[in-house]
């Protein structure tokens, strides 16, 4: 009889981490559409060229602020009801988006980046719900697994970036918004099928877990959080300035999809592997392998700007992503105490969005002052604290 309930739970569990993979790819495809297009639909829309990436920049700024109050909400409120009210944001936001373009109007263009950004607060805790549905053992992978979900973004959301921009002519790019509100609609959907924890009861009493600050004094947590930070924000940094480069470079439209395309691909196949790897080899030495994955970005993006350099660069990039993302999010559910959940995932995503935040406003101005190689050149210092935080790390003990 134990058995049987043990199995049906791990089942569920499973069912759990597919359906969130599968919304995860639906988010994720809304995202690489919206990395795409936007800084290309900021210059339709005629402003400055060193603000093209500035609603990038609000969207993860929105995020960074929305990411502690999505933890908390939740926790109230539970975690199906509150995905589901961050998609129903999202289709705001997507919305907002088209009615601002056809408007010709930046500041609702603007409005609209920040309601996308809320909507991305709420869907960066899949990772962390997959793990709470799954057993201890299957743990990493249920994180990486969710995360493998973005390989349908990376396939989906270049090809759609496409064949939507020009759906709503001649109001160039409405058409991928558009698109994203409907994947929004189809998230909600299929949330409605996972299993996953309700709200808790009004009379339940909470219990206290530790502060910010006493979280960030364990030297792994601080490190796991960091290398979470590190890893997006240098990612951000020479992504968002990818197709403004390769277009100032007298590459094509079409050249910029193909190269984000493989550079998503290389974000999220190797999730297929990577929690299996993080369970033979550890933690510490995944994250080390994106580091150094990255600096193969930097090499590439320095010795030239073929389509083969910006290639290359791109695909290390993503790889470097992978590794040291998952990496992290695993090292992060390592440190903390059940009753410290809801504070530990909040503190390290809204750091890590305000890392996003930062690269993303920097990218423009890098790229539109000093240039392609500086861009590249920024992030050798952040990998390098990186590297020593987490080797630092090594010998702290695990949730204390």
């Amino acid at each position: 009889m134990t058995a049987t309930v043990v199995d049906e739970g791990a089942a569920g569990g499973h069912r759990t981490v597919l359906l969130l993979a599968l919304t995860q790819a639906g988010s994720m495809t809304g995202v690489t559409m919206v990395t795409l297009s936007t800084a290309l639909a900021s210059a339709y829309l005629a402003i400055d060229p060193r603000f093209v990436t500035l609603p990038l920049a609000v969207q993860f700024l929105a995020t960074m602020c929305s990411t502690f109050p999505a933890s908390m909400l939740m926790a109230r409120i539970g975690r199906r009801l509150g995905f589901s009210l961050g998609q129903m944001i999202g289709i705001a936001g997507a919305t907002l988006s088209v009615v601002a373009l056809m408007e010709g109007s930046f500041v609702l263009f603007l409005s609209g980046a920040v309601l996308l950004g809320m909507h991305n607060a709420f869907w960066g805790y899949y990772r962390f719900a997959a793990a709470e549905a799954a057993e201890p053992a299957f743990k990493s992978r249920a994180i990486s697994l969710v995360m493998a979900g973005g390989v349908l973004s990376a396939l989906a959301g270049p090809e759609l970036a496409k064949i939507t921009r020009d759906l709503l002519a001649p109001i160039s790019f409405a058409g991928c918004y558009v698109t994203i509100a409907i994947l929004c609609t189809l998230n909600i959907v299929g949330l409605q099928f996972a299993r996953l924890p309700p709200a808790p009861p009004r009379t339940a009493v909470p219990v206290k877990g530790r502060s910010i600050v006493e979280l960030l004094r364990q030297p792994k947590f601080a490190s796991a959080v960091l290398a979470a930070m590190v890893a997006y924000g240098v990612m951000i940094l020479v992504m968002a300035a990818t197709p403004i480069s390769m277009v100032d470079c007298g590459l094509t439209f079409d050249n910029a999809a193909f190269v984000i395309q493989w550079h998503a691909l290389a974000m999220f196949v190797p999730s297929f592997f990577t929690g299996s790897l993080i369970r033979r080899i550890g933690t510490i030495p995944v994250i080390m392998i994106g580091l150094v994955l990255n600096t193969v970005c930097i090499a590439a993006h320095l010795s030239g700007t073929d389509l083969a350099n910006f290639w290359l660069g791109l695909v290390a990039l993503g790889l470097g992503w992978n590794f040291m993302y998952v990496g992290a999010t695993t090292l992060l559910t390592e440190s903390y105490r059940s009753e410290d959940r809801s504070v530990a995932q909040a503190t390290n995503d809204t750091l890590v969005f305000a890392g996003i935040t930062v690269a993303t406003f920097a990218s423009g101005a890098l790229q539109n002052t000093l240039g392609w190689q500086a861009v590249n050149m920024a992030i050798a210092v952040p990998l390098l604290i990186a590297f020593v935080a987490v080797i630092a790390s090594r010998r702290a003990p695990a949730a204390a």
